[in-house]
């Protein structure tokens, strides 16, 4: 029975992996970095232990400081959170060798679905719609432009062990056929040590729909059903939604079957989630498969009421899943919007830095996962999110409303946050209709990214400057001096002209 938890993580994930321990009577070992010694899940975590310097090629990613850490702490399970070592295959397989429940599936898994063609080729045998392209590496540069040309343009160039959004290009002419090829394969190399690309058609206008799915160690897999996770900046998630708009009954019944013999096909065992491309006439395609949880996890809990978290530990400690797919109801629709320290206005530049006020959302059917408290410094090393705030609702309006609402309370300064670009998102009428696809925030650029407005906002800014300019001047006058000694920017050239000069 598993008694004490190892988290392989830090940041939101660590915090939210340890609340479904305590839930349990499980006790909880974090690991920190250099730059992680005053974070929260170092604070919450029974024990603590430091781990290596801020860089995570020497901390998070370091396989022997992390299994030190497990023997010193006696903890008996390890969970990888998501990211860093979370789908990697030898610290699965390590955790087997060193006597300690890795909590998600087998090595051999998570190579077989972490290769994205060894996956594509899974699915196809177990009759899975995938999407059409090649089930090999490409060769030489005259057999990848012949081979481009029967799929037909436009094409995906991806790595195939890619993952967010790395090593992908779009290919939409001919010409951008090999020095497409170049780049996914230079950027594959850097990002994952391995250059392998392959090729999908392009689906026009698509939809990524992905299936929440978990599989214990007796035969029994179940889906928890869909996800929309369309709203996409460089094919990284930005607001995810359930149930999908576009979803209806009769095709989550078929999805979902897909979806659960997706994993019975590879013995999978733990959560995860099966993503597919949707077109608008609801035609899918099998996308991926990810063999951890999902960032998005919480708007499944809370329209279905189960603690993904806790489900998989008791998967790990060999028990079976608590509920059957007749169990899994969806109630209600719940909206994540990922909160990330970064200006959304300039290019989506991180904002590391010192968090000087924070006020966050509450009420009913408000969640926030999150791991930052006013005067923590948010480091420039690691994924610039800082949290994920959830809302519930009876209907979709409701939980579009709640969202707006918590986007409003939710105030963070001495950083810059993605929160106003999100409540944008939830005033565009194409995500009020829910008629939105992968291509949405560069369709919507226009709205999202209001140029016009920042403009005003800063010229309100500067006004302000120049009045307390004024002010003070007026307050060092002399009862002697000349009205004219005590001239301010606000009095010498006005709003306009103060605003311009400042």
């Amino acid at each position: 029975m598993i008694k004490k938890v190892l988290i392989a993580n830090r940041g939101e994930i660590a915090m939210r992996v340890m609340r479904s321990c305590r839930d349990m009577g499980i006790l909880t070992v974090a690991v920190f970095s250099e730059a992680d010694r005053s974070s929260l899940h170092v604070r919450y975590s029974n024990e603590a232990y430091y781990i290596g310097p801020s860089p995570s090629s020497e901390s998070y990613l370091n396989m022997d400081r992390i299994f030190e850490a497990a023997k010193k702490s006696g903890a008996d399970a390890i969970h990888p959170g998501y990211g860093f070592l979370s789908e990697n295959a030898e610290f699965s397989d390590r955790c087997k060798k060193e006597d300690i429940i890795f909590i998600g599936p087998s090595s051999e898994v998570i190579s077989v679905m972490g290769d994205k063609i060894s996956a594509r080729e899974k699915m196809m045998k177990s009759g899975v719609p995938v999407v059409p392209g090649t089930n090999q590496n490409l060769g030489d540069d005259e057999s990848v432009l012949k081979i481009v040309m029967e799929i037909g343009l436009p094409v995906m160039l991806k790595a195939s062990a890619g993952g967010g959004g790395k090593g992908m290009r779009l290919v939409k002419t001919e010409d951008e056929i090999l020095s497409g090829l170049r780049a996914a394969r230079s950027e594959a190399m850097s990002a994952f040590g391995d250059d392998t690309v392959y090729v999908e058609k392009f689906i026009q206008n698509p939809h990524h729909v992905e299936f929440q799915i978990l599989a214990d160690s007796k035969g029994n897999v179940v889906h928890l059903c869909e996800r929309e996770c369309s709203v996409q900046r460089r094919h990284q998630k930005v607001v995810e939604e359930t149930p999908s708009p576009l979803m209806t009954p009769e095709v989550r019944e078929e999805m979902g079957k897909h979806a659960i013999a997706a994993a019975s096909s590879v013995g999978y065992e733990g959560a995860g989630t099966i993503e597919f491309l949707m077109d608008n006439d609801r035609n899918y395609y099998f996308l991926e498969m990810n063999t951890r949880l999902q960032v998005e996890h919480p708007i499944t809990e809370l329209v279905t009421g189960v603690d993904l978290v806790k489900e998989q530990i008791n998967i790990a400690d060999d028990k079976a899943i608590s509920f059957t797919q007749d169990d899994v109801v969806q109630h209600g629709h719940a909206i994540e919007c990922r909160i990330y320290a970064e200006d959304a206005d300039n290019n989506f530049m991180p904002s590391p830095g010192k968090i000087l006020h924070l006020t966050e959302p509450m009420g009913f059917g408000v969640r926030l996962d999150g791991y930052v408290y006013e005067g923590y410094e948010i480091p420039i090393y690691y994924d610039p999110l800082i949290s994920k705030l959830i809302a519930w609702g009876l209907t979709r309006d409701d939980a579009i409303h709640r969202m707006k609402r918590a986007l409003s309370e939710y105030k963070i300064t001495g950083i810059k946050s993605s929160i106003p670009f999100l409540d944008k998102i939830m005033d565009s009428d194409e995500f009020l209709n829910g008629n939105y696809d992968t291509g949405f925030i560069e369709k919507n650029s226009a709205q999202l990214f209001d140029k016009e407005d920042c403009d005003i906002q800063c010229q309100d800014i500067a006004m302000v400057v120049a009045y307390v300019d004024y002010l003070s001047k007026m307050k060092q006058l002399q009862p002697t001096c000349s009205q004219k000694n005590g001239d301010s920017a606000w009095k010498k050239f006005g709003r306009k002209q103060a605003v311009n000069r400042l």
